[in-house]
């Protein structure tokens, strides 16, 4: 029997950093996987894919904007959906193929077949040909992820309804895509086949799409993907999803109590995705599992069995990759003696449209409900000069600061760049920053981000210079 001092379960984000980061540390370690590809969700159902089809969709759509730059583009510019698929798939592997390196790099051995423990020390692998091999773990921590959600009486037939994964293959572009659940995934998948030509029409329980972020973030997304075609049914309850032949019937019912029928070829179920727990026999371990299906965890991501701990997707918090990532890096350096820690309020979350949308910290709606006294600072990217130049002129940057301390509290922007813009945000607030603190240094200019100095301003005293 192999032994190890640590084994992880999951090689998505946050089970691959964590190997490697155990690995530095000096432990002998393993990671399980029951898929023939590591990377889990992110790499290859998820994150990268969806990216590769964002940035593909983007090129096409930019096309109808080339005319005002002064680039005349003659003859028919077709769609290849073939092509664009087996490019995000290649762009997978290429990047699936590098997590095999840093496996091979940091001498971690990796089982592949579905792991679940036989006790709190033993780990089986159950392997795709039939045979089981179990492998002994000093320490073992799980980080096997999430799926997609459903409702109970939708029946998903991965063909005509759908979910995140089904809808990065799909064969041609529809016609008219219904997606159920205005979060981010839905949001980020319709503009894709927006761009590409399709009707898409999102049925949103909540009052308002991107529901978790600042609701100012999702005024300014609504308005934009309005403007680019798209429709929004919120505050409307799905009540049945039928397909009939290759067409899909959504009902749902609004806030009156009056039923409206959306009638699609597709139908995209995007409500949120669930702790992923099947087979792993948690019980003969002894580990806890929640009435919500998350493995329980203390704030050392410790779980009721001592030498077991859980990250990612599978645990409380936001199920963002990067924090899983955080959380596998601090488990790592806790097994090694070390004092890591993680800050859950500086985890920026980020939506990969465009005008993309970033936020980290407290929501205006958040520290209203918490009784904070904040002041707030706002800079349109219509008036700074590198949007003009490039014509991304949609979205706001908007800083929250302590009404008495100055200090920021929380940020929210909306536009071109702000998935990177965000990381000075949270540099900033890591450092406990004040808004004038971000206001006196110096932005390069013309930068998009200049309008984060402005946006200081505007919350320091309103200083804002180009507005």
């Amino acid at each position: 029997m192999s032994s190890f001092d640590v084994v992880i379960i999951g090689s998505g984000p946050g089970g691959y950093v964590s190997a490697i980061r155990c690995a530095q540390l000096g432990f002998k370690t393993a990671i399980v996987e029951k898929y023939n590809s590591l990377g889990g969700t992110c790499l290859n159902v998820g994150c990268i894919p969806s990216k590769a089809l964002l940035s593909s969709s983007h090129h096409y759509a930019e096309i109808a904007h080339f005319a005002d730059h002064g680039i005349e583009v003659s003859g028919e510019v077709k769609i290849n959906l073939e092509k664009m698929i087996a490019r995000k798939q290649a762009v997978v592997d290429q990047t699936v193929g590098g997590i095999n390196y840093l496996m091979d790099k940091n001498k971690i051995t990796v089982f592949t077949g579905l792991g679940s423990f036989v006790d709190a020390t033993h780990i089986a692998v159950a392997k795709a040909d039939g045979t089981s091999e179990t492998i002994e773990a000093k320490y073992t921590v799980i980080a096997t992820g999430s799926k997609p959600s459903s409702l109970p009486f939708i029946k998903i037939d991965k063909e005509r309804i759908i979910t995140s994964t089904e809808a990065l293959e799909l064969k041609e572009v529809p016609k008219h895509l219904v997606i159920i659940g205005g979060g981010v995934i839905g949001i980020e998948l319709g503009q894709v086949y927006l761009r590409l030509g399709a009707q898409v029409s999102v049925v949103e329980f909540m009052d308002r799409i991107i529901p978790g972020m600042d609701s100012s973030l999702s005024k300014e997304l609504t308005k934009v993907l309005k403007k680019q075609g798209m429709k929004f049914y919120v505050s409307h309850k799905v009540k049945s999803v039928e397909r009939n032949g290759d067409a899909v019937v959504v009902q749902a019912e609004n806030a009156k109590g009056e039923t409206i029928t959306l009638e699609g070829d597709y139908s995209l179920v995007s409500v949120g995705r669930r702790p992923y727990t099947d087979g792993l026999n948690a019980d003969k371990a002894g580990v806890k599992i929640s009435d919500r299906g998350q493995v329980e965890v203390n704030d050392h991501l410790q779980t009721n069995v001592p030498n077991i701990y859980a990250i990612g997707d599978v645990v409380r918090g936001a199920m963002l990759a990067h924090k899983a990532e955080e959380e596998g890096t601090m488990v790592a350096e806790i097994l090694a003696g070390q004092k890591p820690h993680i800050d859950y309020n500086l985890i920026p979350g980020v939506v990969y449209t465009w005008p993309e949308v970033a936020a980290v910290g407290k929501t205006e709606e958040q520290l209203k409900a918490e009784g904070i006294a904040y002041k707030s600072g706002s800079f349109p990217f219509k008036a700074l000069g590198r949007a003009r130049a490039s014509a991304d002129l949609d979205g706001f940057v908007k800083i929250l600061a302590d009404e008495k301390t100055d200090e920021v509290l929380g940020v929210h922007m909306i536009g071109a760049r702000t998935a990177d813009l965000i990381a000075e945000a949270v540099t900033a607030m890591e450092f406990k920053a004040s808004a004038e603190d971000i206001s006196r240094m110096s932005h390069a200019h013309p930068t998009f981000a200049e309008a984060v100095k402005e946006a200081a301003l505007a919350a320091t005293e309103n200083r804002a210079i180009h507005v």
